[in-house]
């Protein structure tokens, strides 16, 4: 009989609380009243995870699939990360924990604000079991105000450019969406800067795992 040591007994404690978490989460209907095609949370947390993806919401996709980056935008993201999508899905190394758990609906110009809700009732006890995070994506303007809060500077931009601040911890990114492809166009510092060294810290996590 293998005899467990005291990480994995830590480990199975903490994932046994985000169960019981993810359970709550599951049928949370708090924002349904504002959710145009109703509530259906979409998080990948497990307590071993490494690596945190904090994106702003899902979208349409990803409500119909019930998996989170199974899209266009999921392509450029594991392509960025330098990642395959049998890591990019597997909880024991990466965590996805967005602003908002469930599609927002569609705006003028793409998919509404992520709810609040979810940031203020099930965000921070959710991270407070992920003990193993080294680094953190912040995807998009409201994940980096809400992780950076005052390190945050005026726009998603600038505080992009200034990566290194916050590096090796976090990481703020614009979206991969398609829709962003003209700031990455304009900005290819990003891709020739700041990928690689992305890339490098993710297979140093992996390797590790």
């Amino acid at each position: 009989m293998q005899v467990k040591s005291a990480s994995e007994y830590a480990i199975a404690r903490t994932q046994q609380k985000l169960s019981r978490i993810l359970e709550k989460v599951a049928i949370c209907n708090v924002c349904e009243s504002k959710l145009p095609l109703g509530p259906n949370p979409i998080v990948q947390v497990h307590a071993q995870a490494k690596i945190l993806i904090a994106s702003q919401a899902p979208g349409s996709v990803a409500h119909e699939l019930g998996v989170p980056f199974q899209d266009k935008s999921g392509d450029r993201l594991r392509r960025w990360m330098g990642i395959s999508e049998a890591d990019f899905f597997n909880p024991q190394h990466v965590a996805i924990l967005p602003m908002g758990f469930c599609y927002p609906g569609r705006g003028k110009s793409g998919d509404l604000p992520p709810t609040k809700e979810c940031a203020s009732i099930w965000r921070g006890d959710l991270l407070a079991l992920l003990p193993n995070i080294q680094l953190t994506l912040l995807i998009g303007a409201y994940s980096q105000a809400w992780h950076l809060q005052k390190a945050r500077q005026s726009t998603l931009s600038e505080t992009v450019k200034v990566w290194q601040n916050y590096w090796p911890e976090k990481l703020p990114m614009p979206h991969p969406s398609p829709r962003n492809n003209i700031w990455v166009t304009k900005n290819p510092w990003f891709e020739d800067q700041v990928i690689p060294v992305l890339q490098q810290r993710i297979k140093s996590l992996l390797d590790k795992s």
